[in-house]
């Protein structure tokens, strides 16, 4: 009976959240922000001649000026790097020591802080594919761990993102997807292909994970590359998914009770539409979520941009107040142009934001790394200019 509770809330929960939902466009009609010829807003986190660097994360440390970026050097694979910014990301040092396993990751590193029941705060480092592996630093990042599975299971983009629960103390929730291929030791891949969206919980502040359980699977679309969201009231989680079929919009789910059960997906509006969604609210309380433009129909396709809006909007399906060009994405050597912005997103007690990725920044060069720094105050000035004023 409680399984059937549990069903119905999930169903009742989708309808209530689908009720007055808009048909969402591909495109979107809220105006842009062009910041990408602004070089001054921009810092250079690391770059090396001939080398791909990619896929970067970040951490913001409790002082509120201490960022640790991680990422690794290849094209979402290959050696983990660190380095770490003392200033809210004007500066940052050179690359630091690491453990020898994090020359062994095959995949896109994360990072995030935890704390345990007994207020242990510790960094977690994630590396994906077969099997997860994590690493653990108890002192702010000047000493980690090796890499060691976290149990005989992998996937893709480990993980997405690490989010406090407010079911106990040291309580966590973190996503993951996989397409079949790294699940099991042994690929198991469907055809067509079945993505595959999965959670773990932590109930000891990041040092041991459950059994996944799947949230979401469909052929029909490939979700994946999930971003959190928590409502300003605390009482609701938004996770932002990808569509890796590029057949519909991002999609967002929504669950009431800390991850024990979700919403049906349904379709963002265009304006939202992309990859790896990583957003932060504002002292202000708006929303400032960056990730890869991949808009349906869109000028900037592949290009880093943002968006700004409310939690409302988000769930009630607006598009929001205004998007924000924040560079534009050139072509890698082989001539493609949507490879960038895996981003990290930390938020300052001045309310600068500090945003670091990936890109081609230089036409048909290697990816590399860098960090924009903003205050929605002067993206509101831009609005305001355009006949948008924040209201």
């Amino acid at each position: 009976m409680k399984k059937i509770a549990n069903t119905l809330t999930t169903v009742c929960l989708g309808l209530a959240l689908l009720v007055g939902a808009q048909a969402q466009s591909r495109g979107f009609s809220i105006p842009v922000i062009d910041l990408s010829g602004e070089s001054d807003r921009r810092v250079l986190v690391d770059r090396e001649a001939g080398q791909y660097l990619g896929h970067p994360t970040t951490v913001l440390l409790e002082d509120n000026r201490t960022i640790i970026a991680v990422y690794p050097k290849g094209h979402g694979k290959g050696p983990i790097i660190m380095k770490r910014s003392g200033d809210g990301g004007k500066t940052w040092s050179d690359r630091l020591p690491t453990p020898k396993s994090w020359e062994t990751s095959l995949e896109t590193p994360t990072i995030n802080r935890v704390i345990d029941k007994d207020g242990k705060k510790r960094l977690v480092l994630f590396s994906g594919l077969y099997p997860i592996r994590s690493s653990i630093s108890e002192d702010d990042g000047k000493t980690w761990t090796e890499l060691k599975p976290i149990g005989d299971f992998g996937g893709i983009v480990a993980m997405g993102f690490v989010e406090k629960l407010r079911t106990g103390k040291g309580h966590y929730l973190a996503m993951f997807h996989d397409d079949g291929r790294f699940f099991t030791k042994e690929p198991n891949r469907a055809k067509p292909a079945v993505f595959t969206l999965y959670q773990t919980i932590s109930n000891d502040g990041g040092l041991t994970w459950g059994a996944p359980t799947v949230v979401f699977r469909s052929s029909d679309i490939h979700l994946c590359e999930p971003g959190v969201i928590r409502s300003p009231n605390g009482k609701q989680l938004a996770v932002l998914l990808r569509e890796n079929r590029r057949v519909k919009n991002s999609h967002v789910i929504f669950s009431n009770d800390e991850g024990k059960t979700w919403t049906v997906p349904r379709e963002l509006p265009g304006a939202l539409t992309g990859d790896r969604h990583t957003g932060k609210y504002a002292p202000d309380g708006r929303l400032f979520i960056s990730f890869r433009d991949m808009a349906l129909d869109t000028k900037t396709s592949g290009d880093w941009v943002a968006w700004v809006g409310t939690y409302d909007d988000i769930v009630k399906g607006r598009e929001g107040q205004y998007r924000v060009r924040l560079m534009d994405n050139r072509r890698n050597s082989e001539g493609g142009e949507w490879d960038s912005s895996y981003p990290g997103v930390e938020v300052l007690p001045d309310g600068t934001i500090v945003t670091v990725t990936y890109g081609h920044w230089t036409d048909r060069e290697p990816a590399y790394i860098m960090a924009v720094r903003l205050k929605l105050s002067e993206l509101d000035a831009r609005a305001k200019a355009l006949g948008h004023p924040h209201e």
